[in-house]
């Protein structure tokens, strides 16, 4: 456990001076902001309070972002290591890969939870003095939050497994844009052709939803707009909620954290330093 801290204090010192904490919460408190009043004036229309308007509209916010940062702290951490000759050092020392990895998760993991906390804590305490806020849209911005990290973890460890399974670091990017577009804009476009193809048949009523759910961006926004009815409303997902068991999103979401580290932890162990 201390040589796993002590790595994760390595990374998050390296993370403090490459300036990715504060770059990271920009990015989160302006776009949230910015998302969250663009999108207030469906408020009146739905019978809502501005909070849960807010809390739908950086759902999708975070389904694009989240993933993206993520990958943009990771697709480096192996790669850029091996290439600065780094890593070959690192791995003298009596350390296993597998509390290397443990290590730079835990800093990066930290830096992407208090981005997205002050993100949306900011956005939501705006929206809440603006517009109010029930306990249904305050517990909906807690849950966001915690799952918004969970789904970031996921990513960063899809982006280690990318970092170590590429040559270099400029593989390693292409290969992390490469698998955010297709998890979070290619699949979406895929399934929806699949539907329009299918119409209201077997595909649209009883495979469709379970596809959803194995995506993991597709099951963050399901769990968040279907464990509240309010924010499925504001958000137009109440169909795709509705078509499924209340505990199929958030099991695929904790699920996945575990497989995509685990393939991490694979390829990690194949990457010649």
């Amino acid at each position: 456990m201390g040589r796993i801290v002590a790595i994760a204090a390595a990374e998050l010192r390296i993370a403090r001076r490459n300036r990715w904490v504060l770059t990271a919460t920009l990015i989160m408190v302006l776009f949230a902001l910015a998302l969250t009043f663009a999108g207030s004036a469906p408020t009146g229309s739905l019978g809502v309070d501005l909070l849960t308007v807010a809390v739908a509209s950086m759902t999708t916010l975070s389904v694009y972002l989240a993933p993206l940062l993520a990958l943009m702290v990771a697709f480096d951490a192996l790669a850029g290591e091996a290439d600065r000759g780094g890593l070959a050092l690192l791995l003298s020392y009596p350390v296993s890969r597998g509390e290397i990895l443990a290590g730079k998760g835990l800093a990066h993991l930290a830096v992407l939870a208090f981005a997205m906390a002050a993100g949306f804590g900011a956005a939501g305490g705006a929206a809440a003095l603006a517009g109010g806020a029930g306990p249904e849209s305050v517990a909906a911005l807690l849950r966001l939050i915690a799952s918004s990290v969970l789904l970031g973890a996921i990513f960063l460890a899809l982006g280690y497994a990318v970092s170590a399974l590429a040559a270099s670091s400029a593989g390693a990017a292409a290969m992390a844009a490469g698998l955010w577009l297709v998890a979070v804009v290619l699949y979406d476009l895929g399934l929806l052709g699949a539907v329009v193809w299918s119409g209201d048949g077997a595909f649209t009523r009883h495979v469709f939803p379970w596809l959803l759910a194995a995506n993991p961006a597709d099951a963050f926004r399901l769990w968040n707009v279907g464990a509240a009815e309010a924010v499925a409303l504001a958000s137009g997902m109440q169909g795709a909620a509705d078509a499924l068991p209340r505990w199929a999103a958030p099991v695929s979401l904790v699920l996945w954290p575990f497989a995509a580290l685990g393939l991490a932890r694979l390829a990690f162990g194949r990457m010649e330093p």
